[in-house]
């Protein structure tokens, strides 16, 4: 139910000549004239195997339907992460609605029959609705209806992206979101091959609150340091309604911030000497030995590796591998005389890795265990606040300490 209310949202945030936005809501300003009234059923059970989203608007004359619209959201094959959709003007009968329409995407006739019961507060659905050559039986009982408020009150719109944000305490200077018309989004996704960027491959389906909307939120991963001139041209695209940070993998909690003076060659940060510095850091209180550093060129993230014999079973000989990530950027967008650094919690795995035949071991990383806590750093991140003169964050002030 959750699910099908978020999906909502679009059908208030449409632009009117998108084509996706066929059902228009009366202004709350505004009542309908003659008396009549505005209701919602936001699920109907059964339709695609449980799996369409549903939106059915009736006006009525007190008890009496004089119209509705059936709005629903599906998957085009069992399974499928594509969505199709369709919006029909249903002709009311007495008890009988039935209309006929395409679905948006796949241009499939749409036929619709359902006889409507109600009881109270409750309501029942029972018919058929055909898609292309697909017969869904409906047989729904017990559903109910929310005013026009209600359905009002249950809308939400925010994508989380911050176009101008005052700093990075709340947004992550690594990840971007662009929100872009569904005409457009094909042509911004190709705009972005050959680029030092990441796309959130979760964020290509197109969800039903993206085709009610007709746009939908791109997430992309990027150095910090490019992230601005990124965003700026994402501005400039054709069909681009909006493009700014959004919330990322930093943690407030895990994050110092320093004076950027020692560690920048120009307007550059130094990245090698910070590496240098964070992994001699960790080395002492990992009691592990460093490994490798390497830089992502597409996200801005270091990848720092060290290995330490492992303790659980002395007499076996095993390594444990330990992995932490990392990531600088100025504190907050433009000129800035702080940087701040973000570690991630280690995650640890093990093996064998002496002469001769190896023993076979199987586990969970223990810094991704599900429902458990982080693995202790042995106070890595109040070392690494030592060693680069910085601050680290005050959570229940929300303010640098």
């Amino acid at each position: 139910m959750r699910a099908l209310l978020l999906c909502l949202f679009g059908l208030v945030t449409a632009s009117p000549d998108l084509a996706f936005a066929q059902m228009k809501l009366p202004s709350k300003a505004a009542p309908a004239p003659g008396g009549s009234e505005v209701r919602y059923f936001t699920s109907i059970d059964g339709l695609m195997n449980g799996n369409a989203d549903v939106v059915l608007k009736e006006t009525r004359q007190g008890r009496t339907v004089t119209s509705a619209v059936l709005d629903v959201c599906y998957p085009v094959e069992k399974g499928s992460d594509r969505k199709d959709r369709f919006v029909a003007n249903l002709t009311v009968s007495g008890a009988n609605m039935t209309g006929s329409t395409q679905s948006l995407g796949d241009k499939l006739p749409v036929t619709v029959k359902l006889a409507r019961k109600g009881s109270g507060d409750s309501y029942e659905f029972r018919g058929q609705i055909t898609i292309g050559q697909t017969v869904t039986e409906v047989t729904s009982t017990d559903n109910s209806d929310l005013s026009e408020k209600e359905f009002q009150d249950n809308q939400t719109s925010d994508d989380g992206i911050t176009p101008a944000p005052k700093d990075f305490t709340e947004v992550s200077p690594e990840s971007i979101g662009v929100r872009v018309k569904l005409d457009a989004a094909l042509d911004f996704l190709k705009s972005l091959k050959g680029e030092a960027v990441e796309v959130s491959l979760n964020s290509l389906s197109i969800s039903c609150d993206a085709l009610r909307a007709g746009q939908q939120t791109i997430s992309l991963t990027a150095d910090p340091a490019l992230a601005p001139a990124l965003i700026a041209k994402a501005k400039a695209m054709p069909g681009v309604i909006a493009a700014g940070w959004t919330t990322g993998s930093v943690e407030m909690d895990r994050t110092i911030r320093f004076a950027a003076a020692d560690w920048r060659d120009g307007d550059k940060v130094n990245k090698d000497k910070i590496a240098t510095a964070l992994s001699g850091v960790l080395a002492k209180t990992l009691a592990a030995q460093p490994t490798s550093a390497a830089w992502n060129a597409n996200t801005g993230k270091l990848k720092l590796s060290f290995k330490r014999p492992s303790q659980i079973y002395p007499a076996l000989g095993l390594t444990e591998s330990v992995e932490v990530t990392a990531l600088v950027s100025a504190d907050r967008p433009g000129t800035s005389d702080r940087l701040m650094l973000w570690i991630s919690s280690p995650v640890t795995t093990t093996t064998d890795e002496g002469a001769g035949p190896k023993l076979n071991l199987s586990e969970v990383a223990s810094g991704e265990e599900e429902g458990g806590e982080p693995e202790d750093d042995n106070g890595s991140v109040e070392a690494v606040a030592r060693e680069f003169k910085g601050q680290r964050w005050d959570v229940d002030k929300a303010a640098w300490k």
